[in-house]
This record gives structure tokens, sequence and C-alpha cells, in this order.
């Protein structure tokens, strides 16, 4: 199969160019894929092109679609999740999550991941496969019809380990900003961190994309060594001050400012001595640390943290002199963590 999905105006224009048509079928092509307001299921769904190019392009085993909406679950507070099923029966998971006039699109970049991070229902089968461009761009479009809305935002933080699918990933951002007129600035690619892939990621980018203007998030979690590796395994492999160094290489080549994921975990990594830690770590360069409240999983050993150590914990990077924000959490409802939709359908 070859999804259109992911090719740009050029390339649907000598597409269409290859089965005789004029170019301009090639624009109405790439303006029923990206821009229409309805959902396009099928290639013969696109009136405007003749019946014997429909048939033509759908024999040579053309499509846009590659995703079947399996389940849909929408939480007290707006949040909507989608599990889908791949052309090859395999689940993913995408969320929309709407806020003032913003939406933000949490996209999959793997069929599972291959971290295992304890605290996530995401690796728990670990990895089938990755996405290819066409399935990382679709599932922004689902969320776009499924929610009504337009996405202003667009965040790698989905299934998967986005810097194992670097290629696809990089495809997907120029796609995105190119043919949904979504700001690379409003992109942010979030990574448990892989040993040589920050400074790749930054080279690949300038050379792929001619700018690196996206947002990088790392998965830290922890203020130091120990505590990284008892909630993720890779950690082992990719010692945190190498992060940490690899990630101030990144905003020298960049210009842009890292960002720190952490989430708060009851008496693990949310005591005072840790903020210390943490400020002591990350301080000297342009960096922002984003707390973020734990959605509990069952069958997991971790708590959340309790709203009075989580305040004292944010007050204390503030008085190192850390950039800090708590994350909103969105879809707090049990059992409702990225993969568990997933791990429901893969159980029944």
């Amino acid at each position: 199969m070859k999804n259109l999905l992911g090719q740009d105006l050029e390339s649907l224009e000598k597409i269409a160019s290859s089965f005789g048509e004029l170019p301009f079928r090639g624009r109405q092509l790439y303006s029923s894929i990206y821009n229409s307001y309805k959902k396009i299921n099928c290639i013969d769904d696109i009136k405007v092109l003749p019946s014997n190019f429909r048939t033509k392009l759908i024999k040579e085993g053309y499509i846009i679609s590659g995703l079947r909406l399996i389940k849909k679950s929408v939480s007290n507070d707006g949040t909507v999740k989608l599990l889908l099923s791949t052309i090859d029966d395999e689940f993913i998971e995408t969320v929309g999550i709407p806020s003032n006039k913003r939406l933000t699109v949490c996209v999959s970049s793997q069929v599972g991941c291959p971290m295992d991070c304890k605290f996530c229902a995401t690796g728990k089968d670990g990895l089938k496969r990755s996405l290819k461009v066409g399935e990382i761009l679709e599932q922004i479009l689902l969320i776009q019809y499924e929610m009504n809305q337009k996405a202003t935002n667009i965040v790698f933080m989905g299934m998967g380990e986005p810097l194992l699918n670097m290629d696809e990933l990089l495809l997907s951002i120029k796609s995105i900003n190119n043919d949904l007129n979504i700001s690379q600035r409003k992109i942010t690619v979030s990574t448990v961190a892989i040993p040589d892939k920050i400074i790749q990621l930054s080279e690949f980018s300038l050379q792929k994309l001619g700018k690196c203007q996206f947002t990088l998030a790392i998965s830290l979690h922890a203020p130091n060594q120990e505590i990284r590796e008892k909630i993720i395994p890779s950690a082992k492999s990719y010692k945190i001050n190498s992060i940490v160094k690899d990630c101030r290489e990144f905003v020298r080549k960049t210009g842009r400012r890292i960002s720190f994921e952490y989430i708060l975990l009851n008496k693990l990594n949310d005591q005072i001595d840790h903020a210390d830690q943490l400020s002591n770590l990350i301080k000297g360069f342009q960096c922002h640390v984003n707390l973020i409240q734990y959605n509990t999983i069952d069958g997991v050993m971790f708590e959340r943290s309790s709203s009075k150590n989580s305040q004292r914990f944010k007050e204390r990077l503030i008085r190192n002199g850390i950039n800090v924000s708590f994350r909103k959490s969105r879809g707090l409802e049990k059992n409702s963590a990225c993969g568990q939709l997933r791990q429901k359908i893969a159980i029944q």
C-alpha cells in the first residue's frame, strides 16, 4: 500500500502526471487530503477527481487512510482518546486535549514501546513496529474530525519512543508544518533519551527541515542516576549526567530551550533534597522543568505525590532559580493513562 498522506504538493502533482492527468489534479488531491473539513476514508470519497483517475489510483495500491477507529473515550474534562487499528491489525492511541482556543493532539510514533518505563502502561507488551508518516498524520486528522476543531499544537508524547523512529518523525514534522500549517514552535517531541540521538536529532533537523524550532522534551523524572534506574531501565546505558550534557549541546546548536518532564512520585522523587539535586543537575542553561501529576495505573507500585509535597517541590525549584511550571493533567480518570485502552483490547 502507498499512502498519499505525507506526500507534499509537488509529489502529488507528479503522481497525477504519472497517470496522464494535469498537475491541477494533484492540487485537488492535496486540498482534499489536508484541507477537507470532513473525514476522507478512501480515494473514492474524493468526488472532485474523475472516477477513472480514482480507479487507477486504487488499482495501483494508493490509499489515504490506514487507520480505523475502534473506541472513543471522552473524559469529564473534554479530553478525547481514540483507540485506532492499523492496516496490519495493531492498535495505537491518540489523544485530543482542548483548552480555550487550543487543541493539542498527542500522537503516537510507534506501536507499543521498547523502553519499558516502570510508570508507563505503553511498554508493557514491548515494541511491535514503528509508524509511518501517513499513520502519524492521520491521527491528527482523526482527532480534528472527531472533535470538530482544528489542531493548534502537536506533541509526540503518545505511544512509542520518537527518536527510535527518527526518519518518519522528521517527515511528520515537515508535513505538519508545511501541509497542516502548524508552526514548528507548536510541536513538542518527547523522548526518554537515547544515547547519541539527541545530538543526531539537532543535526538531522537542520539538514532535513532547514531549521529546528520544535521543543525537545526530555522525560527525566529523576534528580539522580540511582532513582532514574529504578523507574527507567534504559537509564543504565545512558547516564543522567550524559543526558544533560547532550541537552546543553542541543541548546547550543539550535538555540531552543529544553523542557525536562518530571512526574512526581510519592516519596520516591518528590522530596526537598530531590529538588535541590535536580536544580544542581540542570542549572546554567536554557531549560524548563515541567512537573506532572502521576496518572495511577493498576498493578503498578507508584503513587501520586501529595499536593503538599508537589507544591513544596515546585517552590524549592523556583527558589533555586529554575524555570518551572505544573502541567495541568488531563483525563485523570482511573486507568486512563496512555496505553491502557490498547491493553484492555489486547487482553479481551
